[in-house]
């Protein structure tokens, strides 16, 4: 069975994907692999996760080599009999990957956003990059917002940051805070980050980035000035604050969050995302398939995690009941733990979305390992909230329905399945993106 084969086996059974203990071939001239694409990812995420399927392949020596071209390096091992193996990664932002994947100057894109339609028409030679095996979720981040250490102000708004990063709101007085003239620093163009950011906080506003904002191809760097500029804010990926203060995030209805580990896994934080890498379904590249494989792991979500971004490991956390909760959602707090992974759903679909078809064999895992298969399950559904209540109430629950489909036929028998409509959410209801992680279900363990 070819690596590409059983790949997609694993995909289609909703298997672990695992990196196989077979040899990967070894090039003669050149690169094994070649990655182009986020700078989130490619800066050190990329290249560990390449050092460890090399050492998983029991290549020696293995070590970085940073080449006379900013943001890029080559990952190298050696074999037992001193041949080189060569991974080549530049990350000079997400849209660069899709543009390399275009013109065959890279093998795998990695991404620190979705693909955009236009990408996904101007690559249709390569196959449907939205398909299960070709769009792999490979961690979870959050962008934080980040002041200097001395600033007072620790919560802002979505709509105070349009203000704030578009210019109209040119004075940290003007937000109740004290300081002057706001200084603004941003990613550059090229970068999901700025992507990201633009999209949920600036466009769904009308609002546009300010040309006053210094712009930054390294996250360390932009982290670093903020830093050191009493008057600054910036955003960036969650491993990069460094030094800087992370404040607290609220849009629309929901509760203020900070950027923390816990409401970033379940993708509750107003400002989390996915990175991504994504597999071109006519890949010829061995290498590609198995690095893919390989940070679905066990092994490549710890990794995962020791490079600040938070893996897609099951874990069960306590919730503590607030009075903003519903009596039924408090009263499920005080009895259960929510397991740290919402699913949610293809736009304008009951239909699962591919992170939550990854996440469906390591919710079951989690089930079967804990022992949790009779009855100790709950399912938790909620909605956005529209014209008609009751058709939301609905809704949320049909969704919970959904999953449970799912897992039922791996033999879980469920304690409950709910739905809460509207309430509790996560985001504004006034744009798409918001409502689309608003239409989500939890997972609850007693």
């Amino acid at each position: 069975m070819t690596l590409r084969v059983l790949f997609l086996l694993m995909v289609c059974l909703n298997l672990p994907l695992m990196a196989t203990a077979s040899d990967l071939p070894m090039s003669e001239s050149g690169p094994v692999l070649r990655i182009q694409g986020s700078n989130t990812i490619g800066a050190d995420l990329g290249p560990a996760l390449v050092a460890g399927l090399m050492q998983e392949q029991g290549l020696l020596k293995v070590h970085s080599e940073t080449p006379d071209k900013a943001n890029e390096q080559r990952i190298v091992g050696q074999t037992a009999q001193g041949r080189r193996v060569v991974v080549e990664v530049a990350a000079h932002g997400s849209s660069t990957g899709f543009t390399a994947l275009k013109n065959a100057t890279a093998d795998l894109a990695a991404s620190s956003r979705p693909i955009k339609d236009s990408e996904l028409a101007d690559l249709k030679s390569l196959g449907d990059l939205k398909s299960p095996s070709a769009e792999q979720v490979i961690a979870i981040d959050g962008l934080a917002i980040i002041l200097h250490p001395q600033n007072p102000l620790n919560q802002l708004n979505t709509e105070q940051l349009a203000r704030i990063f578009s210019g109209e709101a040119s004075t940290w007085e003007e937000l109740g805070g004290i300081g002057g003239t706001i200084h603004l620093y941003a990613r550059d163009d090229q970068s999901g980050t700025y992507d990201t950011f633009k999209e949920l906080v600036l466009s769904r506003r009308g609002k546009s980035l300010s040309s006053a904002a210094k712009r930054f191809e390294s996250s360390e760097q932009l982290s670093d000035a903020v830093s050191l500029d009493p008057q600054g804010i910036g955003f960036i990926g969650l491993p990069y604050v460094r030094q800087a203060k992370a404040v607290a995030i609220v849009d629309g209805q929901s509760q203020a969050m900070l950027p923390l580990n816990s409401l970033i896994a379940t993708e509750d934080y107003p400002l989390s995302r996915r990175l991504f890498f994504y597999l071109p379904p006519n890949s010829k590249n061995p290498w590609a398939e198995a690095l893919v494989a390989f940070a679905q792991s066990n092994k490549g979500q710890a990794i995962v995690a020791a490079n600040g971004f938070i893996a897609q490991t099951v874990q069960a956390m306590a919730v503590t009941p607030n009075a903003l909760m519903p009596e039924g959602y408090q009263a499920l707090s005080r009895h259960a733990q929510r397991l740290t992974v919402n699913f949610r759903f293809e736009e304008g679909s009951a239909s699962l979305d591919n992170k939550a078809r990854q996440d469906l064999s390591r919710v079951l895992d989690y089930i079967k390992q804990h022992d949790k298969s009779n009855r100790e399950v709950t399912l938790v559904g909620f909605g956005d909230a529209k014209s008609d209540p009751a058709r939301a109430d609905l809704l949320s629950k049909l969704r919970a329905m959904a999953v449970r489909r799912e897992l039922v036929k791996s033999g879980v028998v469920f304690r409950e399945i709910r739905g809460f409509g509207a309430e509790m959410p996560v985001a504004a209801n006034s744009a798409d993106e918001g409502r689309i992680k608003n239409r989500r279900v939890e997972v609850w363990v007693y």
